[in-house]
């Protein structure tokens, strides 16, 4: 059987650890390390102008067209007022687009359906914030049928992220509870699909949570009525202090030093198929370090 083969990479909207942004070496970069089936971005962006290093007008249609043969699916956190015209002009922009920040998702394996969940948003009147969302897609993949969510949680306030973080649990217990009790679907014309999600799941990207911290821990506690998640890095690498994954090379940035905040996530049930879980340490095309995944 064919493994299946996942990248997961905060982008930084294609901008390096230099400052230049170019959203096709990233995607370079990423096929450099796998002949991936599935490629998890963060920080895609539309209509964001004013960006360090001007990314394009609309990267979620710059990545279809980087990837032929493979679907882009989008989900938008931040979806805000266009530029001023003032500054539409000095960049050249053409279009008065929204300014959108979210993940994207491609795939050229075929999907079966897809979800966009907003995560919770509690105030915190001490840090900036945005909103945040998590993309879920349905794949029908070697080995059957799972779901793979990106999700991009708070940077700046630990109470957002650990509501984030119980939100993607509620999710892995609902769609358990789905897989478990599908709801028949009404015909095979309308929306009223049948309801039934496979359990078996991978959640990643970037948490902004150190590893073993509070946020990080709490995504592993065990879950009613679900298989538990686990971490696909420490599970391949037992006794392993995991490498950085952010501020490696952009230490302007990071100037607190290198830190492990992205990860890769997967439901119990999905163990024994782990075969590699790799951090790529060596690439300069982000602020952060891309995470290789092969299921067999």
């Amino acid at each position: 059987m064919k493994p299946l083969k996942l990248v997961s990479w905060n982008v930084q909207w294609g901008r390096d650890a230099a400052g230049t942004v170019d959203l096709a070496r990233t995607v370079r970069e990423a096929q450099r390390l796998a002949d991936f089936d599935v490629l998890c971005l963060q920080e895609i962006t539309r209509g964001f102008h004013a960006l360090p290093g001007g990314p394009g007008d609309d990267q979620f249609a710059e990545l279809a067209a980087l990837l032929p043969g493979f679907t882009v699916v989008e989900a938008i956190g931040a979806d805000l007022a266009a530029d001023s015209p003032a500054l539409r002009r000095e960049k050249g922009a053409k279009t008065a687009r929204r300014r959108q920040f979210g993940n994207a998702l491609a795939t050229r394996l075929p999907v079966a359906q897809v979800f966009r969940h907003l995560l919770p948003w509690p105030a915190d009147p001490a840090a900036p914030s945005m909103q945040r969302v998590a993309l879920e897609a349905v794949l029908e993949a070697p080995g059957g049928a799972l779901r793979v969510l990106v999700t991009h949680l708070e940077f700046y306030s630990e109470r957002q992220r650990l509501a984030q973080v119980d939100a993607l649990r509620r999710c892995q217990q609902e769609a358990a509870a789905h897989a478990a009790q599908p709801a028949p679907g009404e015909n095979s014309e309308g929306p009223f699909a049948c309801t039934a999600r496979p359990a078996s799941a991978i959640v990643c990207g970037d948490f902004n949570s150190a590893w073993g911290s509070t946020v990080y821990t709490r995504m592993l506690e065990p879950l009613t009525g679900s298989p538990a998640f686990i971490d696909a890095w420490s599970t391949l690498h037992p006794g392993a202090t995991p490498p950085p994954t952010a501020g490696v090379y952009d230490t302007a940035q990071w100037s607190d030093g290198p830190l492990t905040c992205d990860f890769v996530f997967v439901t119990e049930d999905l163990r024994s198929r782990l075969k590699r879980c790799d951090i790529d340490g060596a690439t300069q095309a982000s602020d952060h370090q891309p995470i290789v995944l092969e299921l067999g």
